[in-house]
């Protein structure tokens, strides 16, 4: 259970953000480096630290992570991104980074969409009592 204290619609709406203006795009200064979906970005509770600081157990993305796979060596890739079950593990060497981040904005506004409907339905029944 994640005890990162950031609001997730806050997290998830930056990542979308980030994607959309090219985040994960080849950096100039080391352009051989591909860079790795949720880890490269202020998504990752671990982000710009050299070494991973905080567990990831602690990161809010771990809320979407299978049970069985939240000790892997990066969780949050074991999110599953479609009703298919497809994972950005497998999708990494699968397919091509358009397509990948493609799929990950698709579930990102889906994940958006649940959380706004959520928090209005709870504001609609507090305005109700």
């Amino acid at each position: 259970m994640s005890t990162d204290n950031r609001d997730m619609l806050e997290i998830l709406q930056a990542e979308l953000d980030f994607i959309e203006q090219g985040g994960y795009g080849r950096s100039v200064r080391t352009p051989w480096k591909a860079k790795s979906v949720f880890q490269d970005s202020l998504s990752c509770i671990n982000y710009a630290e050299p070494e991973k600081v905080h567990p990831c157990e602690q990161c809010h993305l771990i809320d979407f992570v299978p049970g069985g796979k939240r000790a892997e060596e990066v969780p949050c890739h074991f999110i599953s991104l479609s009703e298919s079950g497809d994972t950005i593990e497998q999708l990494e060497t699968a397919v091509d980074q358009r397509t990948l981040e493609k799929m990950l904005k698709s579930w990102l506004r889906a994940r958006i969409k649940e959380i706004e409907a959520e928090r209005a339905g709870i504001q609609t029944a507090a305005l109700a009592s």
